[in-house]
């Protein structure tokens, strides 16, 4: 009797195959967005609206004109606005 080796996602136990390389990979990813917690989190950030709709239909995080990296889910309206975004914005604004 001969043993056929084949790797798939139906058959993760197999080398070389199955959801433990797609969640390797997956976190790869995500530790390369460096999605960052801390004080920004406490305020509405500027993004390009493009970006916003692209990363709810993707899951990718989106990134601020004063460079914070997130995931948005939250109302904007509920934070004030980042100043560093807003002096950013303004001086783009003014040119």
């Amino acid at each position: 009797m001969t043993q056929d080796i084949r790797a798939s996602i139906a058959d993760p136990g197999q080398p070389g195959g199955g959801t433990s390389t797609l969640d390797r990979e997956l976190e790869e990813l995500i530790e390369q967005e460096q999605i960052e917690p801390g004080d920004h989190e406490r305020f509405s950030h500027y993004v390009p609206k493009d970006k916003i709709l692209e990363s709810a239909l993707s899951g990718k995080p989106v990134k601020a004109l004063c460079g914070k990296k997130w995931l948005p889910g939250r109302d904007p309206e509920k934070f004030p606005v980042c100043p560093t975004c807003k002096a950013i914005y303004e001086k783009m604004k003014a040119s």
